[in-house]
C-alpha cells in the first residue's frame, strides 16, 4: 500500500481555455448571491469565505454564538464540488479523532489507516480553544503543509482543502487560546457581530420558511462550482496586475509592523512582535482575491487597506504595555494603515 497514493486527490486538469474569464467571474458571482441569500447579515463572513478559496487559505472566525458561522461554512462546502466535515472541539479530543488512527486488522495481520474527519475538502473546526494544544497542533501540518503524518506514514491530504476554524469570544472559562504558531497559519482572522435590525428581520422571515419546508427534502443547488473552475479562477486571481509603488506599499505595511518607530515611537512600544514574512504573502493573496471579485483585473489600494485588518489582527503581538493601555492587535492594525502613506 503506498500510504500518499490512497489519499491524494491530485490537481484537476487546467480549465479548457475556451472558457470565458468572464463567466468564470460570474460563477463566483452568482456563488455570492446565492450565499448572501442563504447567510443574511453577514455580507463580510461570505466574502471572506470567497477570498479565502480563492486564495488557498484558512479562516478564523470569532464571533458570538447564533451568527451563522456553522451555515456559512456549509452553504460553500454545498456549492463547490467539495466533501465537507464539521469536528466539535472539546476538552476530551485527541488528535487521532482528528488525524483518523491505525487500526488492528487481525485477519489480515496487519494495521490499517482509518483516515479521519481532516481528510476531507472542507473542514470546520467548531470551538476551536476548546480543545488542548496537543489536539490544536494536529491541524498544523495539515494547514501549513497540506498533509498529515501518523507513526511512520505520511498522507496527502485533497487538492482542494479549506479549513474554517470558530472560537466563541463571550466564554473564556475551559478555553485554551491558540499558540502564535498556529494563529499565523490561518489566512484571515475574522471578527463578525449582531446583524442589523432589517437584516434580522429576514433572518426571521427565511427561518419560518426553514420550519415550513422542514418535513421536505433539502433542495439541491442548481449550479455547483467543479474543482477545474475553483483552481482555474485562482490562477487569475495569480495572473491579476499589482504595481511595483502598491507592492512596496503592501510590504511597508508588512515592515511597519516590525519597525513602528519610523512613524510613531510610541505605537513601536507597544508591539511586542510585528508581522512574519507569511503576512506580506497573506496580504498581497487576499488584495487580489478582493479585487478579482469586484470584477476588475488589477489591485487597488483600497483592496490592500480592505483585508489589512483581518490578515495582520492575529500577526501583530501587542506588549504588555499595550495591552495594559486597552490596545489589541485590531487596533495597532488600524494605527499603522493609518500611518503608512498610500503610493
Amino acid at each position: 500500500m503506498t500510504p500518499v497514493d490512497n489519499f491524494d486527490r491530485s490537481t484537476p486538469a487546467p480549465t479548457p481555455p475556451g472558457q470565458a474569464a468572464d463567466s468564470l467571474h460570474a460563477a463566483f458571482v452568482d456563488l455570492r448571491h446565492q450565499l448572501g441569500a442563504r447567510i443574511v447579515g453577514q455580507s463580510a463572513l461570505v466574502e471572506r469565505l470567497l477570498i479565502a478559496l480563492l486564495a488557498d487559505g484558512h479562516l478564523l472566525v470569532e464571533g458570538a454564538p447564533g451568527l451563522a458561522k456553522t451555515t456559512a461554512i456549509r452553504e460553500l462546502a454545498a456549492r463547490v464540488d467539495a466533501d465537507f466535515a464539521r469536528v466539535q472541539f472539546t476538552p476530551d479530543l485527541l488528535p487521532g479523532d482528528l488525524t483518523g488512527t491505525e487500526v488492528w486488522r487481525p485477519q489480515d495481520g496487519r494495521f490499517e489507516f482509518l483516515p479521519g474527519p481532516i481528510f476531507h475538502s472542507v473542514l470546520l473546526a467548531d470551538e476551536i480553544n476548546r480543545a488542548p494544544a496537543k489536539v490544536q497542533s494536529a491541524l498544523l501540518e495539515a494547514m501549513g503543509e497540506r498533509q498529515v503524518t501518523v507513526g511512520r506514514q505520511t498522507y496527502a491530504l485533497p487538492a482542494l482543502f479549506l479549513v474554517m476554524a470558530t472560537q466563541n469570544p463571550i466564554e473564556q472559562e475551559g478555553t485554551f487560546p491558540l499558540p502564535e504558531a498556529q494563529l499565523d497559519r490561518f489566512l484571515m482572522h475574522v471578527r463578525i457581530g449582531y446583524p442589523e435590525a432589517d437584516a434580522e428581520t429576514a433572518i426571521l422571515r427565511l427561518a419560518r420558511e426553514r420550519a415550513r419546508d422542514a418535513l421536505q427534502p433539502a433542495p439541491v443547488p442548481t449550479r455547483r462550482l467543479s474543482l477545474d473552475e475553483v483552481f482555474a479562477a485562482r490562477t487569475e486571481v495569480l495572473d491579476l496586475h499589482l504595481s511595483p509603488a502598491l507592492e512596496r506599499y503592501l510590504v511597508e505595511l508588512v515592515l511597519a509592523s516590525r519597525d513602528a518607530a519610523r512613524y510613531d515611537p510610541a505605537l513601536a512600544r507597544r508591539i511586542a512582535w510585528g508581522a512574519s514574512p507569511r503576512g506580506s504573502i497573506a496580504l498581497e493573496r487576499c488584495a487580489r482575491a478582493r479585487a478579482w471579485l469586484a470584477g476588475r483585473d488589477f489591485v487597488t489600494p483600497d483592496d490592500v487597506r480592505a483585508v489589512a485588518p483581518d490578515v495582520l489582527r492575529h500577526r501583530v503581538l501587542p506588549s504588555y504595555e499595550a495591552t495594559a493601555e486597552g490596545w489589541d492587535g485590531e487596533r495597532i492594525v488600524a494605527a499603522l494603515v493609518d500611518l503608512v502613506p498610500l503610493p
